[in-house]
C-alpha cells in the first residue's frame, strides 16, 4: 500500500500556460449522449476493486481529496477542526493496522471560503498543506468582475495557493466562447504562479456538447483544473460529465503536450463514488491521473465513509457512521 502511495507533489507539476483561442476546434466537438452515457455504465461493469486493493485505493483516494467546507454556518473552530482533520485523516491505530504506520498521509488541500482563509493559513502554519480558496463570486459568479479580480487576489494574500474560480454561465449557454476565454484568462493571470481550478458548473451548462467545449475553452485559456461544480447547483458531479470532461483533457494533451488535472465535486459522499471517479480516471488518462497533482475530489463527508469502509477492511465489521464524524 505504501508503493500506491507514492505521489508527485503538487509544487512539481508543469503549469498549463494556455494557448490561443482556437475557435475552429471548439466548434468541431460534437457529443453522442448515449455514447457517452454507455460508457459511463460500462465502465463501472467492466473494473471492480476489492478486498486488500480496495483499501489501497481508498487510500489513494484520501491523498487526492480537497477536504472541503464551503456551508453559510462556518466558523473559524470549525475551519480548525478540518484543518487537523486533513493532515491527519485516519488514527494511528488504523494506520497501522492497514500497513501504512510512519507514512505521512494525508489529504490534498484544505478548500474554504475567502474568508476563512486566514484562519486555515494559521491552521497549517509550517505543515505544507495547501490552502484551496473558492472565489470570482462563488458559487453563481454573479458578482462584478472587477470586484471577481480583487477577490482572487485577497485570498492569495491571505495565504490561498490554490483558487478555485467560477466562470459565467452565461458564455456558456451564448456561445460566447471569445468572452468566457478572455475571462478565464484574466482569472490565470490574477492567480499568477497559484494553482487554478476552473469550475464549469455542469449542471448549470446546458449539454454535454456546450460542456466539452467550455472544458476546452477553459484549458486553452490556462485552467490548470477543469472542476465540474461548485456543489450547490441541483445536479452536481455526474460520470457522463465526466467522461466528457476527460476525453476533452486528452485531447488537449495530445494536441499541446499539456496535462490538465480533473475534479469531480459535489454529491460524493460514498466511498463506493470515489472509486467509480478513480476507475474513470484511470480507463480514460491512466494512472497519472490518479494523483493530486492531477486528480482532485472536492467532498466534506466523503472522508467519513471511507473511513467506515476502511475500518471494515481491518475488522471485518462495519461501525456505525457516527464512529466517524467529520468536524
Amino acid at each position: 500500500m505504501v508503493q500506491m502511495l507514492e505521489q508527485v507533489p503538487a509544487r512539481s507539476r508543469q503549469q498549463n500556460p494556455g494557448i490561443p483561442l482556437d475557435t475552429g476546434w471548439i466548434h468541431s466537438i460534437r457529443i453522442n449522449r448515449s455514447a457517452v452515457e454507455r460508457r459511463a455504465i460500462t465502465l463501472m461493469a467492466r473494473r471492480t476493486v476489492k478486498k486488500e486493493w480496495q483499501a489501497a485505493w481508498l487510500l489513494r483516494a484520501i491523498t487526492c481529496l480537497d477536504l472541503t467546507t464551503l456551508a453559510g454556518d462556518d466558523t473559524p473552530g470549525n475551519v480548525k477542526r478540518l484543518c487537523a482533520k486533513g493532515m491527519r485523516p485516519l488514527t494511528r491505530e488504523m494506520q497501522e493496522a492497514l500497513g501504512m504506520a510512519g507514512n505521512h498521509l494525508r489529504v490534498a488541500a484544505i478548500c474554504v471560503y475567502h474568508n476563512l482563509v486566514p484562519v486555515a493559513a494559521e491552521s497549517l502554519r509550517g505543515a505544507g498543506l495547501p490552502i484551496a480558496a473558492v472565489s470570482t463570486g462563488f458559487p453563481a459568479g454573479q458578482t462584478p468582475f472587477p470586484q471577481k479580480l480583487d477577490e482572487i487576489r485577497a485570498s492569495l494574500d491571505a495565504g490561498a495557493s490554490e483558487i478555485d474560480i467560477v466562470i459565467s454561465r452565461r458564455h456558456v449557454l451564448r456561445g460566447e466562447w471569445e468572452a468566457l476565454y478572455e475571462e478565464v484568462r484574466a482569472f490565470r493571470h490574477a492567480c499568477g504562479e497559484a494553482h487554478m481550478k476552473t469550475i464549469l458548473a455542469t449542471g448549470e451548462a446546458g449539454t454535454l456538447s456546450e460542456v466539452g467545449m467550455a472544458s476546452l475553452v477553459c484549458m486553452m485559456a490556462g485552467a490548470d483544473f477543469i472542476k465540474t461544480s461548485t456543489g450547490k447547483e441541483t445536479v452536481n458531479a455526474t460520470l457522463p460529465v465526466g467522461v466528457v470532461m476527460t476525453r476533452a483533457i486528452r485531447e488537449y494533451q495530445e494536441q499541446t503536450g499539456y496535462k490538465v488535472g480533473f475534479k469531480p465535486a459535489g454529491g460524493i459522499r460514498a466511498a463506493k463514488q470515489a472509486l467509480e471517479w478513480q476507475i474513470l480516471m484511470k480507463e480514460e488518462l491512466g494512472d497519472e491521473w490518479l494523483r493530486p497533482h492531477l486528480f482532485r475530489l472536492g467532498a466534506s463527508g466523503l472522508l467519513s465513509d471511507i473511513e467506515r469502509q476502511l475500518s471494515h477492511a481491518i475488522t471485518g465489521r462495519y461501525a456505525a457512521a457516527n464512529r466517524f464524524p467529520m468536524p
